[in-house]
């Protein structure tokens, strides 16, 4: 019988899944990374957690594997990075010849066990598990659909909201777990022209392997090949990690399905693609491509741009590690300020569940960065970075500089201000905590602390990315949202929680469920 086996959940002493020990905002994050491989002969478990750690970027706060042996499906998942989730007995006790995985980070159901992914459902003549990068806008229109779905809910009960999980990504693995009169291959092209906003799927049965990504295209996902089997994942750098080849992207609007007969496509919508801009500006890893663009270049002409817009008297160029140091090393080699480095970040800080006291956080605690004081003092710097949110990280950095005896500092960001919300992904604050929302470039500059601050233009920055900009989704820079978006009321991270009359956090969770 497939089951589900999860180990112990950590939880702070009220009851919420604490993050990263910071007293500063973090930056954007990413939805999730997706991996996929169908590999006989092959230890899919391993090839799916080494993928996973070359797609840690782009969520740390649950992981999850699921392998298939032809006969059932195991699922295993926790809270925390992958590193923590899995460890050599776990991944030996995986076997089989297909399997497919996922690093989270939550845009919509709270970050709970519940909500870890891969998901989990049976079917008519099967099971089924799931993986998601992105974020759905229509999940109001998915949760009637599942709620009109004949028998019981299973995993998505809505009238047990206790055990409920949360997420959009369980309302579409139950919508596709339901085909009584078809194969779960004809039901996907019903369900996917259903779904509205960013997607990139991975999901299996016993015997084959899907993917799909939605007909924007908002979110990477690649196709790969090994010697004995396929992998699909969110980056290419996932392929390379493990020995595969890049065989191409998946298009937008397309299936593909992989099983003893080889690889299928079927297109599911037309493809409008509008790749987001973001990937390129932080989320991807710079070794990745996009579009046929590498990531890193593409950094790296941001910052020649950023030069070439905001000049600036300065001793030394240096980044905010590691997401401004493409950027700020294009910055230098045109300007011809030299490089160097400002901070030193701990590699160690990652995930924790241990909450700093209040008084350490008055204290600044700084666990992520330090100042090299004797690379700082008594000079002029330019400090670049890939983005302002809250402003609150930059204050922080830029108080940390002065102490360390800058005499100026002057801030460069290799995107445009940020005034929007996105809803296909990313976890930006609310439009009213955005600091750009309410203050030109001057305030935003005398709020951080900076001498002067410049953000690269919008146009300057498509082109740093080789795309055309009528390709790629700048909705957070302009307010322009590719995919039409539904009533405010029906968006939200916390949207499916808000509909259940009791809170899905804060009890004890079984070690093993067994639908």
């Amino acid at each position: 019988m497939p089951f589900q086996s999860s180990g112990s959940t950590r939880r702070g002493g009220d009851g919420r899944l604490t993050t990263a020990l910071d007293p500063q905002d973090q930056g954007p994050q990413d939805a999730c990374g997706v991996f996929g491989v169908w590999a006989p002969g092959e230890d899919v478990a391993k090839l799916t957690y080494f993928g996973l750690y070359a797609l840690q970027h782009r969520g740390q706060e649950s992981a999850g594997i699921a392998v298939s042996n032809g006969r059932q499906i195991l699922v295993y998942k926790d809270m925390g990075l992958v590193s923590q989730v899995f460890d050599e007995t776990t991944l030996d006790s995986l076997k089989g010849h297909l399997a497919i995985g996922h690093s989270r980070y939550s845009t919509t159901g709270a970050s709970t066990w519940e909500n870890a992914q891969p998901t989990f459902r049976p079917t008519p003549d099967g099971s089924i598990a799931l993986g998601h990068n992105g974020n759905l806008i229509n999940t109001h229109e998915l949760r009637e659909e599942v709620a009109a779905l004949p028998g019981p809910d299973g995993e998505l009960d809505l009238q047990r909201p206790g055990d409920a999980a949360t997420n959009d990504t369980s309302l579409v693995t139950a919508l596709l777990a339901h085909h009584p009169d078809s194969t779960l291959e004809a039901r996907a092209l019903e369900v996917l022209p259903m779904l509205r906003g960013a997607f990139c799927f991975v999901w299996m049965n016993e015997d084959t392997l899907y993917a799909a990504r939605d007909p924007q295209g908002i979110r990477p996902l690649v196709l790969g090949r090994l010697d004995r089997g396929w992998v699909v994942a969110s980056e290419d750098a996932a392929l390379a990690t493990i020995g595969a080849s890049v065989v191409r992207e998946v298009e937008p609007g397309e299936m593909i399905v992989i099983d003893g007969d080889g690889l299928r496509s079927h297109t599911f919508a037309e493809p409008d693609r509008k790749g987001c801009v973001f990937e390129y500006v932080y989320l991807a890893r710079p070794d990745a491509k996009i579009a046929g663009r590498s990531v890193h270049e593409a950094r790296v002409e941001m910052g020649r741009e950023l030069a070439r817009q905001f000049p600036v008297d300065a001793d030394m160029v240096m980044p905010v590690p590691e997401s401004g140091t493409p950027a700020a090393s294009g910055y230098a080699e045109e300007s011809g300020i030299p490089f160097g480095q400002g901070f030193v970040k701990n590699a160690y800080v990652g995930r924790t569940f241990i909450q700093p006291s209040q008084t350490l956080r008055q204290l600044g605690l700084r666990l992520k960065l330090n100042a090299l004081e004797h690379m700082i003092r008594g000079k002029k710097l330019v400090v670049v970075d890939d983005s302002i949110v809250r402003g609150n990280t930059q204050r922080a950095q830029v108080r940390m500089l002065r102490e360390a005896g800058a005499l100026e500092v002057h801030v460069r960001i290799s995107s445009p201000p940020v005034k929007w919300p996105c809803f296909y992904g990313i976890d930006f604050a609310t439009r009213a905590e955005l600091i750009a929302n309410g203050l030109d470039v001057d305030e935003i500059a005398a709020s951080v602390g900076a001498d002067s601050l410049g953000y690269i233009s919008l146009e300057g920055m498509v082109a740093s990315t080789g795309q055309e900009r009528s390709s790629l989704c700048t909705a957070c820079f302009t307010g322009d949202y590719p995919v039409e978006l539904p009533d405010e009321s029906l968006l939200g991270k916390h949207l499916l929680e808000a509909s259940l009359s009791s809170p899905t956090l804060g009890r004890a969770l079984p070690v093993l469920n067994n639908p």
